[in-house]
């Protein structure tokens, strides 16, 4: 068998948990393959909505096994919490939910000198979510980190005071942080180890490769988004890991040929949450309208997402680098009351139209080039067959996926689990 693989195509926010949630069944384990308590993956059923930043979306299915992988970062504490989510819903996860040893532990320390370099950074901070994501990362590139499994070691508490102290010791290059209570939230996080504890820690590649081997069918779920990927998002405005398919094989033990299917997943418009380039951000009531309309705030800061148009050069180079074989585009219904809807479809830079993303969008200021199409202006409640789709939302999933030249095959037209149209495998519109 092979990893199926389902991440997101943009900057994150694109819906990603509700298309988990809704395949899981077909899967026999979904697996998180990287990132940590910056991602937020929303799902919304019987009513209420849950918000999930480190387990697996596919935890709400009875008999599916969830795994942590090594390439997530965690913080006990966020584990802790999301499990006592899971119990007042009622969820059963001690025998379904596994945690690889190799996955590295965010510290309070990290958190702390992640709020420190965020601060001291001023009007060039990277709009981190002061999770101590990044801080973790570089400790374990830098071969420092302390991992799940060091938990069980004897040794572990003095492992953790050398880390500890190497912190304290950095954060002196830093100004004084005052709010941030250290030993209230050692405290915490110590407490919080032992329910890591009473979870089921496995040598991961063992785990998904034995259960490749057996037929079982997996699914890798990936945490914010393409762009936001440190070696080919917009860099420095990115996550401190490889948010695409690549990562896979890093975060879970596996070979690039495990690899099937890959899903990409984007809206019908774009989102960005914090700093960094968006070259169809709206500032305008148009990008309000985007912002109300489809309650466009960040599940794990809160914070307000910038809106635009969709981007198809973007997404293009996206589709590339993760080898994308099906698309799913969410949040159809937000554009429903629109009379004309508008696609990047190239982009001004250097004196010349393009294609391509720039070396560095950073630095280098692009003015996208758009084709407008006609908007459907009803509702798409009810809608669950493609043939009962008005002819201007097939038109505008058409110019799609002409564009990127992949097949659409999952449609949402609202934030719950039922509402989804989903096509034939290699069903093509155009």
């Amino acid at each position: 068998m092979k990893v199926d693989v389902l991440l997101g195509l943009q900057w994150g926010d694109e819906g990603k948990g509700k298309i988990v949630d809704y395949l899981a069944p077909r899967y026999d384990i979904v697996a998180r393959f990287q990132g940590g308590p910056n991602a937020g993956h929303t799902l919304k059923f019987g009513g209420k909505k849950y918000v999930l930043h480190t387990i697996p979306s596919g935890i709400f299915r009875e008999n599916l096994i969830n795994v942590i992988g090594n390439g997530v970062v965690i913080d006990p504490i966020t584990v802790e919490k999301e499990l006592h989510l899971l119990k007042e819903t009622g969820v059963s996860f001690l025998k379904r939910l596994f945690v690889a040893k190799k996955a590295h532990l965010i510290l309070p320390t990290h958190r702390l000198l992640d709020a420190a370099s965020e601060a001291m950074k001023g009007k060039e901070k990277i709009g981190s979510t002061l999770k101590g994501i990044g801080p973790t990362y570089m400790d374990k590139t830098g071969r420092n980190g302390l991992r799940v499994g060091d938990i069980l070691l004897p040794n572990f508490l003095d492992k953790y005071n050398r880390l500890k102290n190497k912190h304290l010791e950095l954060l002196k290059i830093y100004p004084a942080l005052y709010d941030f209570p250290l030993e209230a939230e050692e405290a915490k996080w110590f407490s919080s180890l032992e329910t890591l504890k009473s979870l089921q820690l496995i040598d991961c590649e063992y785990y998904i490769n034995e259960a490749l081997r057996e037929g079982k069918r997996v699914l890798a779920e990936g945490a914010q988004g393409s762009m936001l990927d440190v070696d080919f998002g917009t860099y420095p405005f990115v996550t401190s890991s490889n948010t695409i398919t690549a990562g896979v094989c890093s975060g879970l033990g596996v070979a690039p040929t495990a690899v099937g299917e890959v899903i990409g997943i984007t809206k019908a418009y774009c989102t960005r949450v914090g700093s960094g380039p968006f070259p169809t951000e709206l500032n305008d009531s148009m990008g309000e309208f985007l912002r109300k309309e489809g309650a466009e705030f960040g599940s794990t800061t809160g914070r307000a997402r910038r809106c635009g148009w969709i981007d198809l050069p973007q997404l293009k180079y996206a589709i590339m680098l993760n080898g994308v074989t099906q698309i799913g585009v969410t949040k159809m219904d937000v554009l429903n009351s629109l009379s004309g809807i508008r696609l990047a479809t190239h982009y001004k830079y250097q004196g010349d139209t393009h294609t391509n993303i720039p070396y560095d969008i950073t630095e280098i200021p692009v003015e996208p080039v758009y084709e407008t199409v006609k908007g459907w202006e009803q509702s798409l409640e009810g809608i669950t067959h493609l043939e009962d789709l008005p002819k201007q939302a097939v038109a505008f999933l058409d110019k799609i996926a002409a564009y990127l030249g992949v097949p659409i095959t999952i449609v949402s037209t609202g934030p719950e689990r039922e509402k989804l149209i989903t096509l034939p495998k290699h069903f093509e519109i155009f």
